[in-house]
């Protein structure tokens, strides 16, 4: 336990190089370009998952992310276009609308629409559960992102910049806030299989590791195998916590000798102390056998019911962010048939409503934002036959809880909807807009790293306040 003594040269060497370091010191002090100390060590005294206080007062504590990876049809979704079926099958430039890309002719959308609830909202067939929820929504029919193909629109999406690897969005809501529940994780990626980039979409990249995502496969939620076990069940509670002391203490003195800034260790340190603590709670949290006949029903069945399920638990129990991919790949990237679209809603729209409903019911969705949508929308010209294409240009995107108004649109795609022509939003004011109503200033969410300062946003977005209650 003690540190390995030194010879009198080493003292001599040390000491030397101490005194003319003491000196530097005070000659950049002097100039003003002395660096700020470096943060102290991870341990009980300074916890990085300790809650903190917002920039101003929140009117969300939380937020469920259902991705619908591989890019919903806005056209077939929540954007309905008359003037598809007037010219349904006319090349684009004939019906007046004039694109950079070689497309198919405009294809009508196969689904019907239909007002739903006091507001009215048009909403596609496909999706009869989440239309008795229209009034809760707040459907943003003028998403834009910066390219068409997958990799760097999942990248966008989940942490504000093309290239990786950036902290994902999860990430910085933990580093900002830090977790209500310091026994479970703070941000939580529910997906049964691995998406297209994988898991640097939930990464913590420079930031500590303790924020990164933690991954959770549901393709069978089982408590026994979503916990890693620490535990020896030949020792008591007392003896383990006095062992995993011990091992932190142990781990701590080797960080301080490597200069006390190894990110890789200290988020080692603190996912240790952190799965640790997950053994008691996280297991009870994840027994979804513990739910009512009735609410299991409400749900339905299949992975990504489970998840939403599991998700209103989490977020119960303190989770500040949940994330759930729709499946393994890219399910909603349908370039042969936008009919399977079908298929895709059918596995979601019971599971989004009844979670909906059950945060409602619960008091828990006014201050816990849902945001429903992909990396991208498609093309409302056909691909193939009866496909659409990816389509960055005009895309949607829907709200729900945590402080936005409920039955509304916001912003407009042209007649066709291919583009975004009114109160157009960037993924980065999405971003900005919802860490605003997390209670944080997007400009003032920063990291420094490699000589400058990083945040979500990059150095754009802004807080679109027209949908905010």
């Amino acid at each position: 336990m003690h540190d390995t003594p030194i010879t009198r040269r080493d003292l001599l060497a040390r000491a030397g190089t101490g005194l003319g370091l003491m000196g530097l010191a005070t000659l950049l002090a002097d100039e003003g370009t002395l660096g700020a100390a470096a943060p102290p060590l991870v341990g009980p005294s300074n916890n990085p998952l300790a809650p903190k206080r917002p920039h101003f007062p929140a009117k969300a504590k939380r937020i469920i992310h259902l991705f619908m990876n591989g890019g919903p049809s806005q056209v077939d979704t929540f954007d309905p276009k008359p003037a598809l079926i007037k010219h349904n099958g006319q090349k684009p430039s004939a019906a007046g609308l004039k694109t950079e890309r070689k497309t198919g002719g405009l294809m009508k959308s196969p689904f019907e629409f239909a007002r739903h609830g006091k507001s009215g909202l048009e909403i596609s067939s496909i999706f009869p559960h989440i239309a008795k929820r229209a009034d809760d929504l707040c459907v943003i029919r003028s998403m834009y992102t910066n390219v068409p193909n997958h990799e760097p629109s999942l990248l966008m999406m989940n942490s504000g910049e093309m290239q990786p690897t950036r902290p994902s969005m999860g990430s910085w809501l933990l580093y900002g806030l830090g977790a209500v529940n310091q026994n479970l994780p703070g941000f939580v990626v529910c997906c049964p299989g691995k998406p297209v980039v994988g898991p640097q979409l939930w990464s913590n990249s420079f930031l500590p590791g303790i924020y990164q995502g933690t991954h959770i496969n549901n393709s069978r939620i089982d408590p026994k195998n979503a916990i890693p076990h620490l535990r020896n069940t030949a020792l008591g509670a007392k003896s383990q916590r006095e062992q995993m002391d011990l091992l932190n203490k142990l781990n701590e003195m080797h960080l301080a000798r490597r200069g006390g800034s190894d990110n890789p260790l200290e988020g080692r340190i603190a996912s240790l102390e952190m799965a640790f603590r997950m053994q008691t709670e996280a297991q009870a949290v994840f027994d979804l056998s513990k739910e009512t006949k009735s609410t299991r029903e409400m749900y339905g069945k299949g992975n990504f019911a489970d998840a939403c399920l599991l998700s209103r638990r989490l977020v119960e129990n303190g989770v500040r962010m949940v994330q759930i991919y729709t499946g393994d790949g890219q399910p909603w990237d349908d370039h042969g048939d936008a009919r399977s679209h079908a298929d895709k809603a059918k596995q979601v729209d019971q599971p989004i409503a009844a979670l909906l409903t059950d945060l409602k019911q619960r008091g828990l969705l006014d201050d816990t934002l849902v945001l429903w949508g992909g990396e991208f929308g498609r093309t409302p010209m056909s691909e193939g036959a009866k496909g659409r294409d990816h389509n960055s240009a005009g895309f949607t995107v829907w709200l729900a809880g945590g402080g936005v108004k409920g039955g509304m649109t916001y912003g407009a795609t042209d007649e066709f909807g291919f583009a975004a022509v009114e109160n157009k939003m960037h993924v980065h004011d999405l971003h900005a807009t919802m860490l605003h109503l997390m209670g944080i200033d997007h400009e003032k969410l920063t990291y420094r790293y490699a000589g400058r300062d990083f945040r979500l946003t990059d150095v754009s977005g802004r807080v679109v306040k027209d949908i905010i209650a």
